[in-house]
């Protein structure tokens, strides 16, 4: 049922239920928010988006007020506008003001808002108190001092991510966001996901930044310094220089880390086709051996440690494959390394990636198995952005060039890795063919794409049907594995993705970040994989040049020893790196 209202003297009809904020959008009218973010519920904790109502004695908040019949609604008027003034000026009154130096400079939405409701100046005290840094872990930190409890990271934590890393703490002017019992984030069970980053307005959550670091060391003419860059890095990086979402610049982004001075630059693709090949052998093993099954993928470090925190007893169904990454560092620090007659006690691998909780998964114990650190470095897309920027090069102008090889030999099959059901795709892609010795006609499997929080289907792999499952998201995560445990789904493959959206929407991606967003980005993935000429990973000539001259053969003992891993349980609030 639709209703006929009223704004700024223009007539709309909008669905019964509608909230002011969105029936104005309707008119192409804004009206500013800060704690309401599109793919949340909606809180109305800031009131800076309040408007007048006729007939109402207070203003609304236009987030979370729905439309009636008739209703006549001015968004601009001087009471509001006032309002919305007082409202931020508060907020920037207990808001840690350093916002030359601050992370968000120039990409924050209480920034914006100051500019678009002409604020500069504050008339209040500013009351806010410089609180420490909670720099406790690899991946992530806190500065809550610029923390304005919008609310947000706190429901992508609880409800999105079902984590439950932070919480609103104490109560009325008191209350704060904080982990359980005011401990450090490495001492809680945060997986270090990023999602808090990706929805915070401001700056009081972000990664820890490795630029100096990586800048330092490429600095450093004893070291060989290669790079990676992650499918999904290529289809969102643009958008820090202006680009649309999804825009493909995956040549002007090895243009632009050659003039930054790496030595080798490769594609993480490629160890996301080794990926596919150890993988799809362990399944097929565990298909004709009894094996634990379903097998589940291993591939989101952000995943694996909230397996290790919350759903231990399905460890053993993990893949024992290492991720994309770390096989990439592995195989770069040994095969690579040989052939090219360097030694990896002087080369220093570095990851580009949409992901935090990479750098926590870099600085694993279990992932030195070539006899050096698999990975030495992870930096963000946002990071690499950075970079760039840094070094004055424009990213928009640059002519593309190709990966180099052989490690940058790559398929569609490993470009699809970047989106929800990609790891799962790519896999049925190689395994039937395998299993069946017999070309797949139509080699895209589309009921395992998409957004829909958990699905499901049946290849027909030979004789078996193969049950497959695929789930992006934590709390569509839980969602599979509570069904698992009451005996009530049985499959045999399950692919299983951190973040809402896969990669695409991991913790390190540019921002804004909504799941108009993630469609257009995982979009352009499935883009690159058609304009690849080969699409199956096992077609890859470099992965097979790879398995002769120096693995031998899949889940042998030198695949074991570089390639795979083993994930222990981890105890909720115990010190955990």
């Amino acid at each position: 049922m639709s209703v006929q209202v009223t704004i700024n003297g223009y007539n709309v009809s909008v669905e019964e239920g509608t909230s002011i904020l969105n029936a104005a959008k309707q008119l192409d009218i804004k009206i500013p928010t800060l704690c309401y973010h599109p793919d949340q519920i909606v809180k109305g904790n800031c009131r800076v988006c309040v408007v007048e109502v006729e007939g109402m004695r207070n203003l609304a908040a236009a987030c979370c007020t729905p439309v009636k019949e008739g209703m006549i609604i001015r968004t601009n008027s001087k009471r509001v506008r006032d309002a919305r003034r007082t409202v931020v000026e508060l907020i920037m009154a207990g808001h840690n003001q350093e916002c030359l130096t601050c992370v968000r400079n120039g990409n924050c939405e209480l920034q914006d808002l100051c500019s678009d409701l002409n604020i500069h100046s504050v008339p209040f005290d500013n009351v806010s108190e410089r609180l420490p840094i909670d720099d406790s872990n690899p991946s992530i930190e806190r500065d809550m001092s610029k923390c304005i409890k919008c609310g947000r990271c706190v429901q992508v934590c609880n409800c999105i991510q079902t984590v439950g890393a932070i919480y609103n703490v104490g109560r009325s002017s008191l209350m704060h966001i904080a982990p359980a019992f005011e401990k450090p984030l490495n001492q809680v069970p945060c997986v270090y996901c990023g999602q808090c980053i990706n929805v915070c307005p401001v700056g009081a959550i972000y990664e820890k930044n490795d630029v100096d670091k990586v800048l330092d060391v490429l600095e450093d003419k004893t070291k060989h310094v290669v790079v990676q860059i992650a499918p999904a890095v290529r289809v969102s990086l643009g958008e820090e220089f202006g680009m649309e979402p999804g825009s493909i610049i995956t040549g002007k982004i090895v243009t632009a880390l050659r003039m930054l001075g790496f030595d080798k630059v490769f594609d993480t693709d490629f160890a996301a086709d080794l990926t596919i090949i150890e993988e799809g052998n362990e399944l097929i093993d565990r298909l004709n051996n009894n094996g634990k099954l379903p097998m589940i993928t291993s591939c989101s470090p952000g995943w694996i440690r909230y397996i290790e925190y919350f759903y231990p007893e399905f460890l053993e169904n993990l893949s024992t494959c290492k991720s994309p990454q770390q096989m990439f560092g592995a195989i770069a620090k040994s095969y690579y390394a040989e052939k090219e007659d360097i030694d990896p006690a002087h080369m220093t691998v570095v990851s580009i990636m949409p992901c935090t909780a990479k750098k926590a998964e870099a600085v694993r114990d279990e992932m030195k198995s070539c006899g050096y650190q698999d990975v030495d470095y992870v930096l963000t897309t946002r990071e690499l952005g950075s970079m760039i920027k840094k070094a004055g090069i424009e990213l928009n102008e640059l002519r593309e060039e190709a990966f180099d090889v052989p490690l940058g030999i790559t398929t569609g099959a490993g470009v699809i890795f970047g989106a929800t059901g990609g790891v799962m795709e790519a896999a049925l892609r190689t395994v039937y063919e395998v299993v069946t010795n017999e070309e797949l006609n139509n080699i895209n499997f589309t009921q395992v794409r998409g957004l829909e929080g958990v699905k499901e289907s049946e290849i027909p792999v030979g004789d078996l049907k193969v049950k497959v499952a695929v789930a992006h998201g934590l709390s569509h995560a839980r969602e599979l594995l509570e069904r698992l445990k009451r005996g009530e789904a049985e499959y045999h493959f399950i692919e299983i993705m951190c973040c809402p959206g896969g990669c695409i929407g991991g913790g390190g991606q540019p921002k804004p970040l909504t799941n108009e967003i993630r469609e257009k980005r995982i979009k352009a993935i499935y883009e690159a994989d058609l304009g690849m000429p080969l699409r199956r990973s096992h077609n890859n000539p470099a992965i097979q040049a790879l398995y002769d001259d120096f693995l031998e053969q899949p889940l042998g003992e030198k695949s074991h020893h570089l390639l795979h891993t083993h994930y222990t349980e981890r105890k909720k609030y115990e010190l955990n790196v």
